[in-house]
């Protein structure tokens, strides 16, 4: 049987041998990889955790892209899983990489002939064997991929189970996590979960959201120094009332002292949302932040923040920043000033986000001259100016049009727009 066969006639042929348990495992080894392949899909749907046992031990593909067939993880069928490959792990069998991601659909659907049959499914079952995770040791031990996304104080029951799988299974098992998102898990529990995901080799973007003072954060910090792949790192905290307390100031300093400063390479995106930034913790002394390419603060209060050491960084990325956000950072006429000589170098630069910031008409104006030269920006919002606000605060769309138009002259003059926004509570497209 070939890929040239039918898809119906392959599902008949699945769930035949699906009715006959034991003449499934038995036929598994003469099985045609697309029917073994649509076999394994029936028999994880149906949770038939004996055959998917067999299963995994003859599975005839480097790799087995589990997460993107088992959507929501089942406990038994996993267990059942794993507990098989308990037997494999001590000599040589073909299985390398178990990637528990959701990624790589097209693996499942191009036996179903949903894809193009040109795309070889040997190819596509190699991808991201070596690439994604660091080789350790020796003895090529089984690597097992997932993504963590962590919003309750404990593991759900699927994830403790394959933490302890894992930790218990060193030297043979390396679990890679390319991508971790904290929600809401304590800070040692977190910690102590790093610990078993190999934090040094494996992390490429960490986003942690935390409902909390920012002098907690250096608990984690000395891991992120360990995290030698980190790419990307995404901040947010949640301030409250207390921003406006002179002492968070001080809290804020944590991201200089613990965060930024224990990374050992550059990353390639930065994200900060919801705090006070002090004047120099956004200072390029900090090589971490010399190449990014994308560099979002998002309500980041700055109205009392001297911006010369954000231009500095400005100036130091601008070979390599292509997407920069300022957004709800309240920045104002004066300061805007301080960093438009940086910005005007950004000629990488694409992508510009600059509402949310109280700026002059006058101030948007020596804005845009400015941005003459970035040629490849294609994609720019900035606030009305306060001069189109009523005396509530509000903007007045009979004063704005004028404005509109004005500025829209202004830019013509250095460079011809793509797409440009006044971000209100609606999109105006100019």
């Amino acid at each position: 049987m070939s890929l040239q066969a039918t898809p119906r006639l392959l599902e008949l042929v699945g769930q035949s041998l699906l009715r006959n348990r034991f003449l499934a495992i038995f036929t598994l080894e003469e099985l045609p990889k697309e029917v073994f392949c649509l076999l394994f899909t029936e028999a994880s749907t149906r949770r038939c955790c004996e055959i998917l046992k067999a299963m995994v031990q003859a599975w005839p593909f480097p790799r087995l892209p589990l997460g993107s067939l088992m959507k929501t993880p089942h406990l038994e069928t996993l267990r059942a899983m794993l507990k098989r490959l308990d037997t494999l792990l001590a000599r040589r069998f073909k299985l390398q990489v178990l990637d528990l991601r959701d990624v790589d659909e097209n693996f499942w659907t191009i036996w179903s002939g949903a894809r193009a049959l040109s795309c070889s499914p040997e190819a596509m079952s190699m991808r991201q064997t070596v690439v994604d995770c660091p080789r350790t040791g020796k003895h090529q031990p089984l690597k097992v991929f997932i993504d963590l996304y962590l919003k309750e104080n404990t593991l759900d029951e699927c994830l403790r189970y394959l933490c302890g799988w894992i930790h218990y299974r060193r030297g043979l098992v390396h679990l890679c996590c390319s991508k971790v998102q904290n929600y809401s898990m304590p800070t040692s529990n977190f910690r102590n979960l790093l610990e078993k995901v190999y934090p040094d080799s494996s992390i490429h973007d960490l986003e942690v959201w935390k409902k909390c003072s920012l002098n907690r954060t250096g608990k984690f910090a000395p891991y992120l120094g360990q995290m030698s792949n980190l790419h990307k790192l995404f901040l947010a905290f949640s301030y409250g009332c207390e921003l406006y307390m002179c002492s968070q100031q001080q809290k804020v300093n944590n991201i200089k002292e613990h965060l930024l400063r224990c990374l050992k390479n550059p990353l390639e995106a930065f994200t900060f949302c919801h705090a006070y930034l002090a004047d120099r913790d956004m200072g390029c002394q900090y090589p971490s932040l010399s190449q990014l390419k994308q560099l979002h603060l998002i309500h980041i209060l700055m109205w009392t923040t001297n911006l010369e050491p954000l231009g500095a960084l400005l100036e130091k990325a601008a070979a390599t920043i292509e997407t920069l956000v300022l957004e709800d950072c309240r920045i104002q006429d004066s300061q805007l000033m301080v960093i438009l000589p940086a910005l005007s170098c950004c000629s990488q630069l694409t992508t510009f986000y600059f509402h949310g910031n109280e700026t002059s008409m006058n101030a948007l104006k020596v804005l845009l001259h400015h941005t003459g030269e970035l040629s490849k920006l294609g994609l720019e919002t900035y606030p009305a100016p306060l001069e189109s606000l009523n005396n509530r605060g509000h903007v007045s769309w009979e004063i704005l049009a004028p404005i509109q138009a004005e500025l829209m002259r202004t830019l013509r003059e250095v460079r011809q727009p793509k797409r440009i926004f006044l971000k209100l509570e609606l999109h105006l497209c100019f």
